[in-house]
């Protein structure tokens, strides 16, 4: 038998759903689980798989929507969650992490499921020096900010900014500029996933720029490193008929 535990965000549906779930299942403390389920919406998933990242303990996870959007979740139903869970499809998510050094000096370690962001804090355009592999490939990116997203989260933020959606388990990254100025006619790249990416933030100190990987920021960054981290490789679970891999296909369609 298969110990779960049970997590869920603090809303009303989600602590509601809680209340009938304990009454129906048996579930352990999370720190014995060899499976969890989590109750909320995309942003407690992301939260919840942080938190295994910070404690060093990974399981998989099947999350069920009673949030928003619920893109990385299954549709919520208290009935036949075991059966469910048996014939969940797992899905590996391999998370970014980003190394951000600051004007001063300080140097930050941080993972991103979704995406690493960069970000101008004020109103002057930021001016970055992109690298791949240690290789110079833009001496100057003139815009907004840029962002490296996995394929997980290229439906997210990457989407919005006009990036390409990738497919789950492509083995790829998306680079994409965000509201770019000079060069005018470069949209993006798409590299692969052992790829090592360098953003140096030019003229820091008049054009400050901040990192952020996930919903965690670091400001005034001088230089970013980013690369895909296997050795702390995540497990989705979903119901095969709500697959994320298909799901993210479909999102190619939606006009």
């Amino acid at each position: 038998m298969t110990l779960r535990a049970l997590v869920a965000s603090p809303t009303p549906p989600a602590q509601a759903a809680v209340e009938e779930l304990r009454s129906a299942y048996d579930w352990v403390p999370l720190e014995q689980a060899e499976e969890v389920v989590a109750l909320g919406g995309d942003g407690f998933m992301l939260q919840t798989l942080h938190a295994m990242l910070e404690r060093r303990r990974i399981v998989p996870v099947f999350g069920m929507n009673l949030g928003t959007i619920g893109f990385l979740m299954n549709d919520w139903r208290l009935e036949r969650l075991e059966e469910r869970l048996a014939r969940a499809k797992p899905f590996r998510v391999s998370p970014l992490s980003m190394t951000a050094v600051t004007i001063s000096g300080e140097q930050c370690v941080l993972p991103a499921i979704n995406e690493v962001s960069l970000l101008r804090e004020t109103r002057q355009t930021a001016k970055l020096e992109v690298t791949v592999n240690d290789r110079v490939v833009l001496e100057e990116l003139v815009a907004d900010g840029m962002l490296v997203a996995t394929p997980a989260g290229s439906t997210a933020y990457n989407l919005s900014a006009n990036g390409p959606i990738l497919p789950l388990g492509s083995a790829l990254l998306a680079l994409t500029p965000i509201s770019p100025f000079r060069p005018r006619r470069w949209r993006g790249a798409i590299l692969p996933e052992k790829t090592r990416i360098g953003i140096r933030v030019l003229e820091a100190d008049k054009r400050p720029v901040s990192a952020v990987a996930d919903q965690r920021e670091i400001r005034e960054v001088s230089h970013v490193q980013i690369e895909i981290d296997h050795m702390r490789d995540l497990t989705l679970l979903f119901d095969p008929e709500h697959a994320l891999d298909d799901r993210i296909t479909m999102e190619q369609f939606i006009a």
